[in-house]
C-alpha cells in the first residue's frame, strides 16, 4: 500500500511539476501577448494621427480645388465669345503642382507646430530670465536677513531669560526686605550726642549711606571707649596670633591722635616700599616698630596701632593697611592703586605743556581713555563727574589737576581718587564672576587647575604667561615655579573648591588685560 501511495504521490508531484510549466509558458504569452497589444495599439494610435492628417489634407485640397473650378467658371463667363481660354492640359498640371507644394508646405507647417509649439520669443525669454535672477538674489538676500533675524531672536531670548531670573531674584530680595527691614533711622539725632556738635557731624556724614554713617557712629562710640582704657591684655601665643600681637601679660594703651596713627602708617608704607628683600608683612610691621620705638616699647605701639585701625574702618589709610596686615588683601593691591595714581598724575603732567597745573575737561578725558583703555564710556564719565565736570561743564573749563589727588590732614583721598578705588573693585568683582560664569559651576563644587587656566584665557585672551601664572598661584597656592605645563598630565590632579580659588583671588591684584574677543552682533 505504501508502495503504491508513494507512486501515486510521485506522480501527482510529476503532474504538478508539469502544470506549473505550463502556467509558467501561459504566463509568458500572456506577456507576450499583453506587449503585442500595446505595440498594436501604438501603432493603431499613429495610425489614426496620420489618418487625421490625411483626412486635413484631402478636406483641403478638396476645398482648393473647388475654389480652382469657381474660378475657371468666372473666368469663363467674364472671357468674350472671340478669345480661346487657357489650355485645360496646361492648368491641370499647374494645378497638380499646386497640390503638391500645397501638401508639401502644410506638412512644414504641422512640423514647425510641432516642434515650436511651446517656444516663446528670446525677448520675453530674456526679460523672464532678468526677472528670475532678480527674485533669486532677492530670495537669498531675505534668507540672510532670515538667519540673522534668528540669531537675534536667540540672543533676545537668552537676554529675556536672564532678565526673568534677575527680576525674579529681585523681587525675592525685595520681599525678604520688606519683611526683614526697619524703619530708616533718623540721624539728625545723633547731632547732639557728637563731640562738635551738628557742624561736626554734618562734615562726618556728608556723602555717606546709612552703612556708612553706622560705621562712623560706631567710631565715635568706639574712640571714647578706647581713650578710657590705659591697658590691653596681651593675646598670648597661640599660632593663631598675629606675631606682632604674641605677648603675654598687658601692654599699654600709648593713646596716639588719629592723625599720628595715619602718619605712622604713611611711614610704615615708606619703609616697606624701599625694602629690597621683602619678608612677611606682619613681620616687617613688628620690625619696623622696633626700629622706631625699641623692642621694650613696640609691643605696645603694635596693640595700639592694631586697635585704632581696627576701629576706623572709613579712614582710607587705616583701612587698607588693616587689610593687607591681616591678610585680607595682598599687599599688591595697594602698591599697585598707588602706582596707577603716581601714573595718571604723571599722564596729566605731560599733557600740561604750559607747566600750569590746568587742564581742560577734553583734555582729561582723552588723558582717562588712554590709561585706562577697557574702561566703559560710562566708566570715564563716573571719573570725570568725581573730578568736577558735570553736564552744563563746557569742554574748554579748566581744571586744577593737582586738587584731584590731593589728601585731608587724616589721609583721606579726594572724590575722584576714592571712584577710581571703586571702579577698581567693582572692576575686580565682575571679571571674579565672569570667571565663575565661564566655569559653570557652583561655589561649592571641585575645579582643577587646567579649566581655571582655559577659562582666564577665554574671558581675557590678552592675558600674558607671567600673569596667568601668578593668577593660578595665587589661587592654588603653588609657587610659580612648581607651576604644571599645560602638556602635563598631573595638571588633573590638581584641584580646588570653586570658593576657595575666587576668595584667593579676590585677595590679590586681579585686573584685566585686554578686551574679551566676542561674537560679531548685527
Amino acid at each position: 500500500m505504501r508502495a503504491e501511495e508513494r507512486s501515486e504521490i510521485s506522480m501527482l508531484k510529476k503532474e504538478k511539476m508539469n502544470l506549473l510549466k505550463i502556467i509558467d509558458k501561459k504566463n509568458e504569452e500572456k506577456i507576450s501577448l499583453q506587449s503585442e497589444v500595446t505595440k498594436l495599439r501604438k501603432t493603431l494610435a499613429e495610425e489614426y494621427l496620420r489618418y487625421l492628417s490625411e483626412r486635413d489634407a484631402r478636406k483641403i485640397l478638396i476645398a482648393d480645388l473647388n475654389e480652382l473650378r469657381y474660378q475657371r467658371e468666372d473666368m469663363s463667363l467674364a472671357q468674350s465669345p472671340g478669345i480661346w481660354g487657357e489650355d485645360p492640359v496646361k492648368l491641370t498640371v499647374a494645378l497638380k503642382m499646386a497640390r503638391q507644394d500645397l501638401a508639401r508646405t502644410q506638412m512644414e507647417l504641422n512640423t514647425m507646430k510641432a516642434n515650436f509649439g511651446d517656444v516663446v520669443p528670446r525677448r520675453d525669454f530674456e526679460m523672464q530670465e532678468k526677472t528670475n535672477k532678480d527674485l533669486q538674489e532677492q530670495l537669498d538676500s531675505l534668507r540672510d536677513d532670515y538667519k540673522e533675524v534668528c540669531k537675534e531672536h536667540e540672543m533676545l531670548l537668552q537676554l529675556h531669560m536672564s532678565t526673568l531670573k534677575e527680576r525674579d531674584q529681585y523681587h525675592s530680595e525685595l520681599q525678604e526686605i520688606q519683611r526683614t527691614s526697619t524703619p530708616r533711622p533718623d540721624w539728625a539725632k545723633c547731632e547732639d550726642v557728637v563731640a562738635g556738635g551738628p557742624d561736626r557731624w554734618h562734615m562726618l556724614a556728608e556723602g555717606k549711606n546709612s552703612d556708612q554713617l553706622v560705621d562712623v557712629l560706631l567710631e565715635e562710640i568706639g574712640v571714647g571707649l578706647l581713650q578710657e582704657k590705659d591697658f590691653f591684655p596681651g593675646l598670648g601665643y597661640e599660632e593663631s596670633i598675629p606675631p606682632f600681637l604674641r605677648f603675654e601679660g598687658v601692654v599699654e594703651n600709648k593713646k596716639p591722635t588719629k592723625k599720628d596713627v595715619i602718619n605712622l602708617l604713611k611711614d610704615a608704607w615708606k619703609e616697606r616700599l624701599a625694602e629690597e628683600q621683602k619678608e612677611k608683612f606682619q613681620d616687617f610691621f613688628l620690625n619696623f616698630l622696633e626700629r622706631r620705638f625699641g623692642p621694650a616699647d613696640a609691643m605696645a605701639w603694635a596693640y595700639t596701632i592694631f586697635e585704632n585701625i581696627k576701629l576706623f574702618r572709613s579712614n582710607e589709610v587705616m583701612s587698607q593697611f588693616y587689610a593687607v596686615l591681616m591678610g585680607k588683601w595682598n599687599e599688591s593691591v595697594y602698591i599697585k592703586q598707588k602706582e596707577t595714581v603716581t601714573q595718571l598724575l604723571k599722564e596729566m603732567t605731560n599733557v600740561d605743556s604750559q607747566n600750569e597745573g590746568l587742564l581742560t575737561m577734553e583734555q582729561l578725558s582723552t588723558v582717562l581713555k588712554s590709561t585706562f583703555p577697557f574702561k566703559k564710556e560710562e566708566k570715564i564719565q563716573e571719573l570725570m563727574e568725581a573730578g568736577g565736570w558735570h553736564p552744563s561743564s563746557s569742554n574748554a573749563d579748566l581744571l586744577n589737576y593737582h586738587s584731584l589727588f590731593a589728601e585731608d590732614e587724616e589721609g583721606q583721598s579726594r572724590p575722584f581718587v576714592q571712584q577710581l578705588w571703586e571702579q577698581y573693585l567693582d572692576e575686580k568683582d565682575d571679571y571674579l564672576q565672569e570667571l565663575k560664569q565661564e566655569l559653570g559651576l557652583e561655589l561649592r563644587e571641585k575645579v582643577t587647575l587646567p579649566k581655571v587656566r582655559e577659562a582666564l584665557m577665554t574671558i581675557d585672551p590678552k592675558l600674558d604667561k607671567q600673569t596667568l601664572n601668578s593668577y593660578l598661584s595665587q589661587a592654588f597656592q603653588l609657587p610659580v615655579t612648581e607651576l604644571p605645563e599645560e602638556a602635563e598630565e598631573k595638571t588633573e590632579d590638581i584641584v580646588i573648591q570653586l570658593q576657595t580659588a575666587l576668595e584667593r583671588l579676590q585677595m590679590a591684584d586681579i585686573r584685566r588685560m585686554g578686551p574679551r574677543e566676542q561674537e560679531p552682533v548685527s
